[in-house]
C-alpha cells in the first residue's frame, strides 16, 4: 500500500485549498446571511460552479468517467484528500458538484442507467444544472436493515405505482431538486430477502409525491431539506426502473461504498479546523495566569486530537486503496471500520474544541456547534454505528474461524482444556 500523493493530486490539492481561500472562505459569511434570510441557493453560488468548473475542479469524486463527461477522472484514493479540504466548509462541496447525495446518485446513474436515462438525469447532474435525493430511510421501520422496507413499487401494465412514506431525504427542499432514486420492494414475497427491493426514479413533481416537512436536525433547519416524504399512488412508466427488479439491494450497497469514504473524509476535515480553532484559542486564552495549552488537560486533548486524526485518515485512505484496487465489496470490512470510527472521532475533537472556546463555544460566533451537529447527525448517516460494529465483529469472527484454530498453539495448556 502506498498512500503518499501523487504529483497530480498535490496539485489538485494547492489548487483546490488556493481557491478556497480566494473564493470561498471569504463567503462564508455571506453564505450564513443569505441562508438565514431565506434566499437559497445563494446569491453567488452559480458564479463559484461556473469558475470552479473553468479550472477544472469538477466532478472530482468519479472515477469511471467518460472522455465525454465533464470531470476530472480521480481514483478513490485520489479524491480523499481533496473532500478532506473541502469538508472545512460544508456547503462548498456544491460548487465543485461534488456533494451528497448527489454524488452517490451520479454514481447509480452511472453505472446502471439506460441511455435515455442517462441523457435525461445523469448529464444534467454532471453539469450541475439540477440536484437530486436518494429516497430509502423510512420513519415505520429500521432502515438499517433494507429488508424492512415497507414502501412498495407494483407494477400495473406499462406502469409502476409507488406507495409509502421516507424521511431524512436529503437535498429533497433544495429548489433545484428534480429527480428521487427511491428504492422500494417490487416483490415482497420473494425468499430471498435482498431480492425483494427495486429501485425507481421519479421527478420530483409527479403527481402523488409530496414534501410534508423539512425535518430539523438538532434543532436546526438545512435549507436542502432532511424532508419527511409520502408518496400515494405516484405512477411512472416501468422505463423509469434502474436497473432490473430486484437490485435494489445490491445497487444501494454499490452506492455506498465510496460514498462512505467521501463523508469519513470531510470529517476529518472537519476534525482538522476544529484542532486549528482549538490550538488558537488555547494560545490566545489565559486562566489564573497561564495561556490554556499551558494546562495539562487541554495540551492532552490537543495531543490525543492529533493522533487520533492522523489514526483516522491513514485508515480512510487504506479503505479508499482498497475500493480502487479491489472492489467495495472486498474492501467492506474497512469501510465499516471507518464508518464506525470517524463519526465519533469528529464529535470528540470538535467537543474538546467547544470545551476550550467555553460558552463561545456554542454560540454561533465559531462554527464549532454546527460542526459537532454534522458529526453527531453523521454516526446514523449511511447506517448507524452499531450495524457496522457488528458488521465488523462478524466479520472478524468468520475470519478466524476460517484459520480452524491456528492460534490454539499459542494457548497455555490449561486455557485450552
Amino acid at each position: 500500500m502506498n498512500f503518499e500523493f501523487s504529483e497530480r493530486t498535490q496539485a489538485l490539492r494547492t489548487q483546490l485549498m488556493q481557491f478556497m481561500e480566494e473564493h470561498i472562505v471569504p463567503r462564508i459569511g455571506q453564505h450564513r446571511d443569505e441562508v438565514r434570510a431565506g434566499h437559497y441557493p445563494v446569491s453567488f453560488m452559480e458564479d463559484l460552479k461556473a469558475r470552479a468548473r473553468a479550472e477544472g475542479l469538477w466532478n472530482m469524486f468519479l472515477p469511471g468517467l467518460r472522455d465525454d463527461e465533464p470531470g476530472s477522472r480521480l481514483s478513490n484514493l485520489e479524491y480523499a484528500p481533496l473532500a478532506e479540504q473541502m469538508g472545512r466548509v460544508p456547503w462548498s462541496a456544491e460548487v465543485f458538484n461534488c456533494n451528497a447525495p448527489d454524488t452517490g446518485n451520479m454514481e447509480l446513474l452511472h453505472m446502471f442507467a439506460t441511455p435515455a436515462q442517462r441523457e435525461r438525469w445523469l448529464v444534467p447532474l454532471l453539469n450541475g444544472e439540477i440536484r437530486s435525493a436518494f429516497a430509502m430511510t423510512e420513519p415505520d421501520v429500521a432502515s438499517s436493515d433494507a429488508t424492512n422496507i415497507q414502501t412498495l413499487i407494483t407494477r400495473e401494465g406499462g406502469d409502476y405505482v409507488i406507495n409509502g412514506r421516507k424521511w431524512f431525504i436529503s437535498n429533497a427542499s433544495h429548489p433545484r431538486c428534480r429527480l428521487f432514486i427511491l428504492m422500494g420492494k417490487s416483490d415482497p414475497d420473494n425468499v430471498e430477502p435482498h431480492r425483494q427491493q427495486s429501485m425507481v426514479l421519479i421527478p420530483h413533481d409527479t403527481p402523488g409525491v409530496t414534501v410534508e416537512r423539512n425535518i430539523t436536525v438538532m434543532n436546526h433547519t438545512n435549507p436542502h431539506g432532511h424532508c419527511e416524504i409520502t408518496f400515494r399512488n405516484v405512477r411512472v412508466p416501468v422505463s423509469y426502473l434502474l436497473g432490473e427488479e430486484g437490485e435494489g439491494f445490491a445497487m444501494a450497497q454499490a452506492r455506498l461504498g465510496p460514498g462512505r469514504i467521501h463523508h469519513c473524509m470531510r470529517s476529518i476535515g472537519q476534525a482538522e479546523l476544529a484542532l486549528e480553532l482549538m490550538i488558537e484559542r488555547s494560545g490566545q486564552r489565559k486562566a489564573f495566569g497561564k495561556h490554556l495549552h499551558q494546562y495539562g488537560a487541554v495540551s492532552d486533548w490537543i495531543a490525543h486530537s492529533r493522533l487520533e486524526i492522523e489514526q483516522a485518515r491513514l485508515l480512510v485512505l487504506k479503505a479508499a486503496w482498497m475500493i480502487d484496487q479491489v472492489g467495495a465489496k472486498a474492501a467492506a470490512k474497512e469501510i465499516s471500520l471507518i464508518k464506525a470510527l470517524v463519526p465519533s472521532l469528529h464529535t470528540r475533537v470538535v467537543d474538546r474544541a467547544m470545551q476550550t472556546f467555553g460558552a463561545m463555544g456554542l454560540s454561533p460566533d465559531t462554527p464549532l456547534a454546527d460542526m459537532w451537529s454534522q458529526g453527531r447527525a453523521l454516526r446514523f448517516a449511511d447506517g448507524p454505528d452499531e450495524v457496522h460494529l457488528r458488521k465488523i465483529a462478524r466479520m472478524e469472527v468468520k475470519e478466524r474461524q476460517a484459520l480452524q484454530g491456528k492460534g490454539a498453539a499459542y494457548l497455555t495448556p490449561p486455557l485450552r482444556s
